[in-house]
């Protein structure tokens, strides 16, 4: 296994991140007919890098950003018992190297960063169509909690 690190996102990243997020988008559009037409995008990630509410963390190799993620506080449900959770999005893992350990450190990252927040519940979403990140969320300990459904009124 090729040795990489994981460290937080800077603006000087963007260019990549802003590439891996049209790689994200492209491999999710098969799983949700609602999405627009392109180009659309689904985060600001020069509002998250800068953010004290969140942070973006990027895998390198050689020098080469191979993957990322975000932790975004949000405040919980008032019903639920925790008052704030880490919601985690924009997992990238570039093509070459999946199956290497990227995603977890990353993941690991970002809870070690939701711990010094003083937050321990952490989510995600993802397809209930996508096999292959459902399996990658699994094999770093999530486990399916609840299945959004939807219908379109035409």
């Amino acid at each position: 296994m090729q040795q990489f690190t994981v460290r937080m996102a800077t603006l000087a990243d963007l260019k990549t991140l802003l590439s891996f997020e049209q790689e994200i988008i492209s491999a999710e559009r098969p799983f949700d007919e609602t999405l627009d037409k392109d180009p659309i995008s689904y985060y600001d990630l020069r509002q998250l890098i800068l953010s004290e509410e969140a942070a973006v963390m990027v895998a390198e190799l050689d020098s080469q950003i191979v993957g990322s993620g975000y932790g975004l506080i949000r405040d919980a449900k008032p019903y639920l018992d925790h008052k704030k959770y880490t919601y985690l999005g924009f997992m990238y893992t570039d093509r070459e190297q999946r199956g290497q350990g990227v995603n977890k450190a990353i993941v690991d990252a970002l809870v070690v960063w939701s711990k010094a927040k003083g937050i321990d519940e952490i989510r995600l979403t993802v397809y209930n169509d996508n096999a292959p990140a459902i399996r990658a969320y699994e094999k770093v300990g999530f486990k399916k909690h609840i299945l959004e459904m939807r219908v379109r009124a035409d």
